[in-house]
């Protein structure tokens, strides 16, 4: 329920933007990436995560999963993402995309010179943890 307020808040100021983007005095939001998912918590309260990760050069991530989904933003560098049974999806600076649950993944930094910086938003039950190593 809070969910769909803080959605319905969110779309009611887009829409608003949009009707004055005319004054250029006026700041406004720049949508990166829209996509429907499943798997959202549906209890009376969530949590919302906001996280940052530098992933050095040739470094990866534990092999995890996620309970819920996971929206990465790349501010920096490039990421790779490997999925059991998908392709490997390389997300490069300025681009998004949404991690979906319970897929078992890592993720590579495979430049050998730069560094790779993201920012994560996850939304979860109440002190649910950010993954789930697998081992």
């Amino acid at each position: 329920m809070r969910y769909s307020v803080v959605m319905a808040i969110a779309a009611a100021a887009l829409s608003t933007t949009e009707s004055v983007a005319q004054d250029q005095s006026l700041a406004r939001p720049n949508l990166v990436h829209k996509e429907v998912v499943m798997g959202m918590p549906k209890g009376d309260k969530q949590e919302v995560k906001v996280l940052t990760a530098t992933i050095k050069p040739g470094d990866k991530t534990v092999y995890h999963t996620h309970r819920f989904p996971v929206t990465v933003y790349i501010l920096e560098g490039a990421f790779t993402l490997e999925m059991e049974g998908r392709p490997p999806v390389t997300v490069k600076a300025g681009e998004s995309m949404v991690e979906p649950p319970h897929a078992k993944m890592t993720g590579y930094n495979k430049s050998s010179s730069e560094a790779t910086k993201v920012l994560i938003f996850y939304v979860s039950d109440p002190d649910v943890p950010f993954l789930a190593p697998i081992h």
